[in-house]
């Protein structure tokens, strides 16, 4: 892959007890500059991340970012994203990653919702692509044998195929098995929800 290929990373951030959550989005080269940045806004424990996230890619406007990495399929507290929503209005293969093993959302959307609160998250949440894992080689660090440490991380994806978006998700995470571009878009979030909140706090 060309060092200079562009992947989107999108994470969020928000405080205890906050109605909104900042999104940032991070476009991130395979050789791991950053090269553009965007914010949004999405409803704690609402139902607009995934168009949060469309606007995110949109309003970059960076016909150059060939994927869209997420953090999570459920930001903001059940915010459930629709993966297939996002692949069909911005055009871009969306790659889901995160990082442990789970028993699922479905137990939780159930303690959290009731309804049709709950029916509506329920469907989206059965509609999202499988969760497959991948072995990352990391590309420093070693275990007490000498080889390389690997890491295992958990996929959706959208838009690509299965061995495409695991050789994505390599190219693009260079140590502690978290991709530069979702990590670099939750520093992103972090620093700019705290913007926010602190210059709330003095108007």
């Amino acid at each position: 892959m060309k060092p200079g290929t562009r992947a989107l990373g999108v994470a969020e951030s928000y405080r205890p007890g906050a109605d909104e959550s900042t999104l940032a989005g991070a476009v991130v080269r395979a050789d791991r500059v950053l090269d553009g940045a965007i914010f949004d806004r999405c409803t704690v424990g609402g139902l607009d991340a995934t168009e949060a996230i469309v606007s995110l890619v949109t309003g970059l406007e960076r016909p150059d970012v060939r994927t869209c990495f997420v953090g999570a399929v459920a930001p903001a507290w059940y915010n459930l994203l629709d993966l297939e929503a996002i692949h069909d209005r911005t055009g871009v293969p969306v790659v889901a990653v995160t990082f442990e093993e789970s028993e699922g959302l479905e137990s939780g959307l159930r303690e959290a919702f009731s309804g049709e609160a709950l029916k509506t998250r329920l469907e989206r949440y059965w509609s999202l692509p499988p969760r497959r894992s991948v072995r990352l080689e990391s590309e420093k660090g070693s275990d007490e044998t000498g080889s390389n440490r690997v890491e295992t991380v958990y996929v959706r994806v959208v838009g690509l195929k299965a061995d495409q978006a695991a050789s994505l998700v390599q190219v693009f995470t260079p140590e502690g098995g978290r991709p530069e571009p979702i990590r670099v878009a939750r520093t992103l979030a972090r620093a700019g929800d705290a913007s926010l909140h602190d210059r709330g706090g003095h108007e």
